[in-house]
């Protein structure tokens, strides 16, 4: 319980539902991709979970080689198809641009191999579709390492709007913007890297709204683009059959405090940004007042990649071909909407 203006009052936000990730079944990752997430992920899981890196591919042995010396992993190859193909390994996670994680995911799975990839899932619906197909006629494990909706502040929020505390959901507002071009890698400056705010950036409010609305009855969007016609800024309005709007926000030109916010008929929830990582939020009454609160930082020495690398495990064990955390049908959402916001922009990749 909480004091507010001297009462106490009787809200409480739920406790998250999450397994300590320490806790799951340990199995040997090989890494695709020695890039700047892949790092992350590598050590969330030393030092979140009991699994451990087995082995890393890169086009470039010596960059896999630097990598496999910063993280302790024993195998480094200079070519993912020895990888993937490394029978110490259980499992692919998929770390390269977007533009190439189609073919890199069939690759994993063509050698048997479970995948973890990295979001945005694929390019577009077409190639997110081939790869869960893919995954689904070999029996293997296929998710999507959107790391955001495996937290436990997720769970939180989701447990919120289903437990009626916010009453009917009128309003989801969220934002992720970086200052990341023209001064950023060139996975977001180039068309070829499938590059652009939407599916680096936007990606996040997008399975955010998802999360809690499902799938839009209609699509809005509006943007500005780069000389070389990639997205630099999005701004999209989703409206859904309950009557909700989402209005959601995205760039790569400036840096925004990357907060959300879900506003219902008796109560809204703030979400400290960024709201896509471990945080606080706090559920206000429609007078501003605060009912309850909670912090958003996690336990030493868990980081906020340990959990999907944990419920990959778990899934794993249980012979699962998907997670509920993040199924099949919501990545394919995901991708679906992103698809029509950049036919709105304007944006089409080569090849496409």
């Amino acid at each position: 319980m909480s004091a507010v203006g001297g009462a106490v009052s009787t809200h409480v936000l739920p406790e998250a539902r999450v397994a300590d990730p320490r806790e799951a079944p340990a199995i040997r990752w090989g890494i695709l991709a020695p890039g700047g997430i892949a790092n992350e992920f590598a050590a969330a899981v030393a030092s979140g979970t009991a699994s451990t890196v087995v082995a890393v591919g890169s086009r470039s042995e010596q960059r896999a080689r630097d990598f496999a010396g910063r993280h302790g992993v024993p195998r480094a190859y200079g070519s993912y198809a020895e990888l993937v193909a490394d029978d110490t390994v259980d499992a692919v996670y998929i770390a390269s641009p977007h533009s190439e994680h189609h073919d890199h995911a069939l690759l994993a799975i063509e050698a048997g191999k479970p995948v973890l990839v990295e979001k945005a899932f694929t390019r577009n619906v077409t190639e997110a579709r081939a790869v869960i197909r893919a995954g689904a006629d070999r029996g293997l494990l296929v998710a999507e390492a959107m790391w955001a909706r495996y937290l436990p502040h997720y769970d939180v929020v989701r447990q919120v709007v289903d437990d009626g505390l916010l009453g009917d959901v009128v309003l989801v507002r969220a934002d992720h913007s970086q200052r990341l071009f023209p001064d950023g890698p060139d996975r977001l400056a180039l068309p070829e890297l499938a590059g652009g705010a939407l599916l680096d950036l936007g990606v996040y409010p997008v399975a955010f709204a998802d999360h809690l609305l499902g799938p839009p009855a209609s699509v809005a969007a509006r943007g500005s683009l780069t000389e070389l016609g990639v997205d630099s800024t999005v701004g999209i309005v989703l409206a859904y059959a309950s009557g909700a709007v989402a209005v959601l926000t995205s760039s790569m030109l400036a840096r925004t405090p990357c907060g959300a916010e879900i506003v219902g008929t008796a109560a809204r929830l703030e979400i400290d940004g960024p709201f896509y990582s471990p945080t606080g939020m706090r559920l206000l009454s429609p007078a501003g007042e605060v009912l309850a609160e909670r912090p958003g930082a996690l336990p030493d020495p868990l980081r906020g990649f340990s959990y999907q690398a944990a419920e990959f495990a778990r899934c794993l064990a249980a012979g699962s071909r998907e997670s509920s955390y993040v199924p099949h049908a919501a990545t394919l959402r995901v991708m679906s909407t992103m698809d029509e916001i950049r036919a709105q922009v304007g944006v089409r990749y080569p090849g496409e």
